[in-house]
């Protein structure tokens, strides 16, 4: 009886010489082969219910989500740690199985509270936060590994085609004999990605797979990583705790919390235009400022008192005469003068901090009404054109800047 070899020297064995040979570049096809091939599918998830036991208890984790995302869009779930993201992006995925709702991708049923297709028939690929390479494999076994013990295994040649291609997409070819454990952070990365991608899926799932990098290659892998999934029009799932991540790769994003999705929305909505205070607060940085409706004018914006000042500002209906309402703006859209000009929203302020933080400058101002500090504000602006500390200048909300949020 022949000795037992382990997967990695399977899988080393099904190498032609040509692979072998560091000195012989492999013929591989080009991308367009792989960009022709399938497309994404529509993922529609539909009041999706997934509970955990502890202590003996039944704890509700994801609570009744339900989003669609279309043919070839990107779209992120965006929250805080212990959200239900996570949860729900394996649930989708099928590693873990959903209490309740349905998912479905073109059509076909993949998850009821009482059916669970398991992951290896989903049609979906995944990238895990850690990546998960196989140390002891190459960079080509890693990639062609899937294709060669899952249940649709593809005979050898097409195997290595198909993982040849894989790698050519992510610019790892080069370095297909390699073994996985010398490529760098960003190569890992780029290594499980292609591993996702070498079966053609028609759902690309993204658990958090830039957290890992150091600041500058993440916004190198996002931008590249973003690029691809528009050049194959995969559909993709991202989960990640990273507002400019998700604002910058998505077409929309779904904001969560407490296992809810609290707003779903195009990027530059969410931002200017959020839903609720936990939005408005998680969502890049904000001014939230207290404030209690007394007039409307005759465009239907509301007339506030904040900081003992009137202020003009969009507002939505419902929010009557003497509602506690909170006005939100955000520190890129306030405006500092030297002196008083006739302009809406002008408030006196003495600058307490300036923080210099390379390509922009932070600073906090005291509101000072009648002598009195009566609250604070934070701006941003260009590091040429920035208030000294300590100086006395106004401060410009600009109405169209401005949102009101219900109490």
């Amino acid at each position: 009886m022949a000795p037992a070899r382990s997967a990695g020297a399977l899988v080393e064995a099904t190498l032609d010489p040509e692979y072998k040979d560091r000195r012989r570049r492999p013929a591989v096809t080009t991308t367009a082969d792989m960009t022709e091939a399938r497309g994404g599918g529509r993922l529609v998830v539909d009041g999706l219910e997934k509970h955990y036991r502890l202590d003996g208890a039944e704890v509700p984790v994801v609570k009744g989500v339900s989003f669609t995302i279309e043919p070839g869009t990107f779209t992120s779930l965006l929250g805080p740690s212990g959200c239900g993201k996570t949860t729900t992006l394996r649930c989708v995925a099928g590693l873990e199985t959903s209490d309740g709702g349905v998912i479905s991708l073109d059509g076909r049923v993949l998850s009821t509270g009482s059916e669970h297709v398991s992951p290896d028939k989903r049609d979906v690929g995944m990238v895990f936060q850690n990546y998960a390479i196989w140390p002891h494999m190459s960079v080509f076994a890693n990639a062609v590994f899937p294709l060669q013990v899952s249940a649709g295994k593809l005979p050898k040649k097409q195997a290595r085609q198909r993982a040849m291609e894989a790698l050519e997409l992510v610019q790892l070819d080069a370095y297909a004999h390699r073994p996985a454990t010398a490529l760098s952070g960003g190569q890992q990365q780029r290594l499980a990605l292609a591993r996702a991608l070498a079966h053609r899926p028609r759902l690309l799932l993204l658990d958090e797979p830039l957290s890992n990098l150091d600041a500058k290659l993440r916004d190198t892998m996002r931008n590249e990583l973003r690029s691809l999934q528009q050049r194959l029009g995969i559909t993709a799932l991202y989960v990640t705790h990273d507002q400019s991540e998700a604002l910058s790769m998505s077409d929309r994003v779904a904001v969560m919390n407490g296992g809810r999705i609290v707003q779903e929305a195009a990027p530059k909505e969410l931002y200017f235009a959020p839903a609720d205070r936990f939005v408005a607060d998680f969502v890049g940085r904000v001014n939230l400022i207290p404030a209690v409706v007394r007039d409307r004018d005759a465009n239907g914006d509301a007339l506030v008192e904040a900081f003992g000042t009137k202020l003009v500002t969009p507002c939505p209906a419902g929010s009557g005469t003497g509602a506690e309402v909170t006005v939100t703006i955000r520190p890129e859209s306030v405006r500092w003068h030297e002196a008083s000009v006739d302009r809406p929203n002008l408030l006196a302020a003495r600058v307490a901090r300036v923080e210099f933080l390379g390509e922009i400058v932070e600073y906090e101002a005291e509101i000072v009404h009648e002598q009195t500090t009566v609250g604070r504000i934070v701006a941003r602006g260009a590091p040429m054109d920035s208030p000294a500390e300590g100086s006395s200048v106004f401060l410009e909300l600009a109405p169209q800047a401005c949102r009101v949020l219900a109490a």
